[in-house]
Order: structure tokens, then C-alpha cells, then sequence
């Protein structure tokens, strides 16, 4: 028996570049093992499994290694796939999952998330800026800890001089993940911020397209400058641009994504 399997490139309008995620849309649920061995033997940074439930869908997520709770590319990937080859015509529905409903919109052949927020954040005065040198490359301004740990750098420049040491940074406290993070303050009308996600402790050293970031960043950045829209870019080798309003307990991240494979996966007997 085999099941139709998906790949997806993720926020982005173009191949090879967002975040590329497996998807399978399947009528019931198999065991976990299996699920996670599929996400293993296909090596993305996540695969989606989505199982319609009346009228609505549930979804879980796997790394090579473990589940995690949320994920955006992965959740993003998923509704463009239920939009184009499921046919799901509604401009509005929803996932269930472990993190809580997650409403989902279509507008003018974008995809947008609605997550929930991850407001708390405290600054982290235990560790010295400039230790993180051997760790990440360069020395950040400012670290915060929330959900993720937030790098906080003074330039976009001194986001693509990093060039971290995982087995490291995996041993620094966070919740989640790790993201490097420059603020843009001149009003250009173009990009509101820049960022790039690791998470060696989920099994991906870095993320080439994260949208569950907003859900730390979203809030992060109004608490400093006050906006609620913003556009911003994930400085990855692959790239990927996002479309976010923060809305106090949730956050609307909006993207494009592309199909580049459909196949076939065999079922164990």
C-alpha cells in the first residue's frame, strides 16, 4: 500500500529557495514510529502528516529526529497542497494540533498562519556578549531568552558573518531555538527586519525558512518599536520572505509557496 507524498518549497514564489517540507495527507493516523521514520528518511527540516477530521484537519509535525509542536513552513506547505490537490476551495479553515487551533486564510494566492503569540521575553545578563564570539562568530548587542533565544545584532551585515560552532550553541539555554535577529530602523519602506534561525536541538542546525519564529519575533519587535505589520526576510542560504501582523495573542504570517515533487510512499505491511 502506498501513500501520495508532497514536497514543498515554502515561503517563496520560486524553487530552491524557501524551506522545503514533505507533506501527506492521509485518512487515518499510523503509528508515531512511522511517522517519524518517514521524516527521517526524507531529511527535511520537517514533514507534515494531516488527517481530515469533518470538516476541518488536524496536523502533526516531524523532524528527523522528534515531533515538535509547531511549525510554519511545514503548516503553510500543508495548506497550499489541501488548496491544489485536495480540493479545498474555502478561503478560510483551520488545523488542530498540539499547539491549539490554527486558523488558516487565502488572499490573493497568499497563505497566511494565524499562530499564537510568545510574548515573555527577559534579558539575559548572565551571559557576556562577547563569549559568544567562539560560539556564534561575533559578539551580539543584546540576548534575550523567551520561547526562542534572541540574538539581538546591530547590522544586517552581521548576520552573514555568523558562522556558528552547534554543538555549542546546542549547550546555551533555550526553549526552542536560536535566532539572530537585525532590527531595521531607517523608515526605507522596505524591510522591517532580518533574521536567521538555528535549532540544533531539534535537529536542524539551521532553518532555511521558519514562519513559527514570528510567534517570538512578532512580539519582540513591536515591544521595541512599536509597529503591528511588518516585512521581513530570513538571511538563509535559500532565503525566504515574510508578510506578519502582530495581534497581541496571535501573529498572521503570510507566504507563497511552489510544489517541486510528487511521489509515492510505501506503507509497512
Amino acid at each position: 500500500m502506498s501513500e501520495t507524498i508532497y514536497i514543498v518549497d515554502a515561503f517563496t514564489n520560486s524553487l530552491f529557495s524557501g524551506n522545503p517540507a514533505a507533506v501527506l495527507v492521509l485518512s487515518q493516523w499510523p503509528k508515531k514510529e512511522w511517522m517519524q521514520n518517514i521524516a527521517m528518511e526524507n531529511n527535511l527540516s520537517e514533514t507534515a502528516f494531516v488527517v481530515k477530521e469533518g470538516t476541518q484537519y488536524r496536523i502533526r509535525w516531524f523532524t528527523p529526529s522528534v515531533e515538535v509542536d509547531l511549525c510554519g513552513h511545514a503548516t503553510l506547505a500543508s495548506a497550499f497542497i489541501l488548496k491544489n490537490y485536495y480540493g479545498e476551495t474555502r478561503e478560510s479553515f483551520q488545523f488542530h494540533s498540539q499547539s491549539g487551533i490554527l486558523p488558516i486564510s487565502i488572499k490573493e494566492n497568499l497563505i497566511y498562519l494565524n499562530f499564537p503569540s510568545y510574548p515573555e521575553f527577559r534579558k539575559n545578563e548572565s551571559i557576556k556578549p562577547s563569549e559568544l564570539i567562539p560560539i556564534l562568530g561575533k559578539e551580539p548587542e543584546e540576548i534575550w531568552e523567551g520561547k526562542d533565544t534572541i540574538f539581538l545584532y546591530s547590522s544586517s551585515s552581521d548576520l552573514d558573518t555568523l558562522s556558528p560552532n552547534f554543538q555549542k550553541l546546542s549547550e546555551l539555554p533555550t526553549n526552542r531555538g536560536y535566532i539572530a535577529l537585525w532590527i531595521n530602523d531607517s523608515i526605507d519602506g522596505k524591510l522591517d527586519y532580518e533574521f536567521r534561525f538555528f535549532g540544533p536541538g531539534l535537529g536542524i542546525p539551521e532553518d532555511p525558512a521558519t514562519g513559527s519564529a514570528h510567534c517570538s519575533l512578532a512580539p519582540f519587535i513591536y515591544k521595541r518599536i512599536g509597529k503591528k505589520k511588518y516585512r521581513s526576510h530570513q538571511k538563509s542560504k535559500r532565503g525566504a520572505n515574510f508578510f506578519i501582523e502582530y495581534q497581541g495573542e496571535r501573529v498572521s504570517i503570510g507566504g507563497s509557496a511552489v510544489l517541486y515533487l510528487k511521489g509515492e510512499v510505501e506503507l509497512p505491511t
